[in-house]
């Protein structure tokens, strides 16, 4: 069975185009769905740690990145794939994890061996 191939939308570029860059931005601004974000913005948008780039920048895979850091490896792909955000106290840890990796490695290590 032959799949059916999948059309590019045609976009008619001629209207931007004839803009000029002037013209452009204050079209851009005027978009209230497109607002451009502003320093007051950022400064209270949450930071969210970049759970990819901590995990790379220990050169642990994702399955060894979980074991040792006690986190269930679905959770961790889910948050590297953007299909969802670690909450509050995740990202307390993360952020611990980038900051002091080994200090949490021995805590976990510690916690491990004291269990019954």
């Amino acid at each position: 069975m032959k799949k059916a191939a999948k059309k590019k939308p045609r976009i008619d570029w001629s209207a931007l185009e004839a803009m000029t860059e002037e013209q452009r931005r204050v079209a851009a601004l005027a978009d209230p769905d497109a607002r451009p974000i502003r320093e007051e913005d950022l400064s209270r948008m949450p930071r969210v740690p970049q759970v990819r780039l901590i995990r790379r920048a220990l050169k642990l895979s994702q399955d060894d990145f979980a074991a040792v850091f006690h986190i269930p490896l679905g959770t961790l792909r889910d948050w590297e794939q953007g299909r969802k955000e670690p909450d509050a106290a995740a990202r307390a840890y993360l952020r611990v994890i980038a900051r002091e990796p080994g200090t949490v490695r021995k805590a976990l290590a510690a916690a491990t061996l004291s269990r019954p």
